[in-house]
């Protein structure tokens, strides 16, 4: 179900009160991502936001950007013990060990696979055929075949932290699959379906 807010635009419900939520659906949202640092930006924040609520990631990733490089993998796969026990007593970000050390492995496995198409070519080569059509939230489904297969291929390169729910999170993200409810003002603008 959609909620119409003041401004008359409809929004999902998670969307349709917060305004940092709010502008964060109107403006990124499923909107396709194709650059290797954004990609690996996501990924790494969709881990992070395992457990928790993605309204808490957002209002930390000025201070996630900060404290990973601008989540350039080069600078972050260079990372030592010594910036993981630093980065454990950073308050801004979220503090969790493995969640840290994954942001690490993927700057490292991210690196790996410029030499066979990319992270950019990988992700994206598991866009499914079709592409759910929800009237309401509980129509849209947390994980599907390709997110699945995603996640395989990702822990296979050596990734962590991306469990197939977490992958439909990021593809549901980045535009590779349009969960966009209808009635929805952003649904089919992301360029990736039709409405």
């Amino acid at each position: 179900m959609t909620v119409v807010g003041t401004d008359g635009l409809a929004r999902p419900a998670w969307a349709s009160v917060d305004p940092l939520l709010m502008d964060y659906y109107d403006t990124e949202w499923g909107m396709p991502i194709r650059d290797e640092r954004g990609l690996y930006e996501r990924i790494c924040l969709e881990g992070f936001q395992a457990g928790l609520s993605w309204a808490t990631i957002l209002r930390k990733r000025p201070n996630f950007r900060a404290a990973f490089a601008g989540f350039d993998p080069d600078v972050v796969a260079t990372f030592t013990d010594d910036d993981v026990e630093r980065l454990l007593g950073d308050a801004g970000i979220i503090r969790h060990r493995g969640k840290i050390r994954a942001t690490i492995t993927n700057a490292r496995a991210t690196i790996a696979l410029r030499d066979d198409g990319g992270l950019v070519d990988l992700v994206w080569s598991f866009q499914p055929a079709d592409t759910p059509r929800p009237h309401d939230h509980s129509q849209v489904p947390t994980v599907s075949d390709e997110s699945k297969a995603l996640s395989k291929a990702l822990r296979k390169r050596g990734f962590a932290f991306v469990g197939p729910t977490t992958m439909y999170a990021l593809m549901e993200a980045v535009g590779i699959v349009d969960t966009h409810l209808l009635g929805s003002h952003r649904r089919g603008s992301s360029g990736v379906w039709p409405t």
